[in-house]
């Protein structure tokens, strides 16, 4: 465990001249502020750094607006993109009242959610894999206002490029539509800047384990980093996400983790592996189905019971609901299966037990990994809990089922609202163990029906094309 000491030994090592103190807020945007090096002491850690919550979405009104962040010294690293020498703190939020985690912030809750595993004595650590996909673009416009709405990609890479002309010549060596899935350069002109993201990720001290052009093919990509703890996990997607924006536009491009930018492309997910342990044993790894043990298929059976409620989390945005489209390649269809990537939950082939694990393929890189993971594990655990059983695996292609079997078969949300409002009626297997709470939640869901309301009323060019001449 690194210590406050060792921090400031740390700002001393790496003549750091400022200190950025990061916080995630309820939409999972990382947000910082900066103190000077010098300011930076051991009381910081114990007491916090006052700050003003008030301007944070779905937090506290003016009338109550002073908290603190508490820097957590085991998050410390060199930020590799400031000019000036600047240590990086991922910090908790604390009333300042009770010295308590704040009920609102994302990274308390997760703390708190790893605080209840440890209390139900089912296990103690829950480790989480996300593998959040993200596209690369040259350059993105768009404006929405009345009487005009639009959007524009460029991408040198896409498909729809290949009539261009380019300076120096369109060299024509670019991805079919969907056809992005490992091509060599020239094909994938990413490499480098995959690679360098990848260099600087590790830096931050975040394990990259691959990297590879994805199956979209205006610029699809993906950064495979390593499972850790819930907390820990959920840092690390954020320095993840804060590298690829900055790298990307250190070259120039522009990078999104939105879920559906381009209509027929394929969307950007997150695919979420998970395993709980207990005194350093694997105990989802067991006799059963695909070498899974009963803990195991009753988390899965969590996870299907409360997947609706968990989309408005795992799938929080109106454009993520453009990727689980039923009919398409999207994992909509809440069953699982070995291997079979038509299932939601998928159980990866290993050959080590202690590698046994559950994919959960339908969050998306919007989602709040704070919020996300500690969600997906109170599901899981109400499933251990209530001995929720998933039923037969689905060893079938989902995609192309017949009639009766597919209307057997449960979805996913179809759309945001459809979430919220599942969310709203089965919040209590997140409420257990007060790890969200009925503030929270409500506030949630709340500031979300603001974009439904939103989406609901925009008059967008689809609307003309559907409507104009009728």
């Amino acid at each position: 465990m690194t210590t406050a000491a060792d921090v400031l030994q740390m700002v001393k090592d790496n003549d750091a001249k400022f200190v950025d103190l990061r916080l995630t807020d309820m939409l999972g945007k990382e947000m910082h502020l900066t103190i000077p090096a010098e300011h930076l002491t051991e009381d910081t850690f114990e007491l916090g750094q006052p700050f003003d919550g008030s301007s944070f979405v779905g937090w506290r009104g003016i009338e109550s607006s002073d908290m603190l962040l508490q820097p957590d010294p085991n998050t410390a690293r060199m930020d590799p993109f400031r000019e000036a020498n600047t240590l990086v703190l991922s910090c908790n939020v604390l009333e300042p009242t009770t010295g308590k985690g704040y009920e609102r912030d994302p990274r308390s809750i997760a703390n708190r959610a790893e605080s209840y595993l440890k209390s139900t004595g089912i296990g103690d650590a829950a480790f989480f894999g996300p593998e959040p996909e993200f596209f690369i673009f040259d350059g993105v416009q768009w404006d929405h206002k009345p009487g005009s709405s639009f959007f524009r990609v460029t991408s040198e890479e896409a498909p729809w490029s290949s009539g261009l002309d380019m300076e120096g010549g369109n060299l024509g060596h670019r991805n079919r539509m969907k056809g992005g899935y490992f091509p060599v350069s020239p094909v994938d002109s990413l490499a480098d800047i995959r690679a360098e993201m990848c260099t600087l990720i590790e830096q931050q001290g975040v394990p990259v384990e691959i990297h590879h052009h994805e199956v979209g093919g205006a610029g699809q990509c993906e950064i495979g980093t390593r499972f850790s703890t819930l907390v820990q996990r959920a840092d690390w997607t954020q320095i993840v996400k804060y590298t690829v924006w900055n790298v990307a536009a250190a070259y120039g491009k522009t990078a999104t983790f939105m879920p559906k930018p381009i209509e027929g492309d394929n969307g950007s997910g997150m695919h979420v592996h998970q395993s709980i342990w207990k005194e350093g044993q694997n105990l989802f790894s067991g006799n059963g189905y695909a070498g899974l043990s009963d803990l195991a298929l009753y988390y899965i059976g969590g996870v299907i019971k409360h997947a609706r409620a968990l989309n408005a989390i795992t799938n929080p945005g109106i454009n993520s609901y453009k990727r689980l489209v039923p009919g398409f390649e999207a994992p909509v269809k809440l069953a699982y299966s070995a291997r079979n990537r038509s299932a939601s939950i998928r159980i990866p082939f290993v050959t080590n037990p202690k590698a046994r694990r559950v994919e959960i393929r339908f969050p998306d890189p919007l989602c709040n990994p704070y919020l996300g993971f500690s969600a997906l594990l109170m599901a899981g655990l109400d499933g251990i809990e209530n001995r929720i059983h998933p039923g037969e695996a689905a060893d079938k292609n989902l995609y192309d089922l017949p009639p009766e079997e597919n209307a057997l078969i449960p979805t996913v949300a179809p759309n945001l609202e459809v979430a919220l409002d599942a969310l709203d009626k089965d919040r209590e297997f997140l409420t257990k163990g007060g790890v969200f709470s009925d503030d929270f939640i409500d506030a949630y869901i709340a500031e979300k029906r603001k974009e439904v309301l939103r989406a609901s009323m925009a008059v967008t060019a689809l609307d003309f094309d559907l409507y104009y001449s009728l």
